[in-house]
């Protein structure tokens, strides 16, 4: 009887988290519809937020990049000397890897924006 009992409410807690699931993927399924022109209201966003993404990307994000990145470049190198002194031997893959990444993030102002054509 007891057994009877939990195996109902275990069938109904099944059904209702099946429907749940159901309703949540079907919400997640529908498609908004927008009147009017999208790509027109994106690209003059772009436009009037142009100079001020440019400005903060180039004084703020990729100085932010070049700073971790010589950080982990002299972490590296400091690894790669003990370990030289340990074992007589020197990775210099990582070592060139944080070198080039860093190259290129300090160079990619220069030519990024044409990349992106904006």
């Amino acid at each position: 009887m007891e057994a009877d009992r939990l195996t109902e409410n275990f069938r109904k807690r099944l059904v209702c988290g099946i429907a749940e699931a159901a309703a949540i993927m079907n919400i997640a399924v529908i498609t908004a519809h927008a009147e009017g022109d999208v790509a027109g209201a994106v690209t003059s966003t772009w436009n009037s937020a142009k100079s001020q993404i440019k400005s903060i990307v180039n004084n703020v994000v990729f100085p932010v990049i070049d700073v971790i990145l010589v950080v982990l470049l002299f972490v590296k190198i400091a690894m790669a000397y003990s370990d030289y002194r340990k074992h007589g031997q020197l990775e210099w893959g990582p070592i060139a890897i944080l070198f080039f990444c860093l190259l290129f993030s300090l160079t990619a102002p220069m030519y990024i924006w044409t990349v992106v054509s904006a």
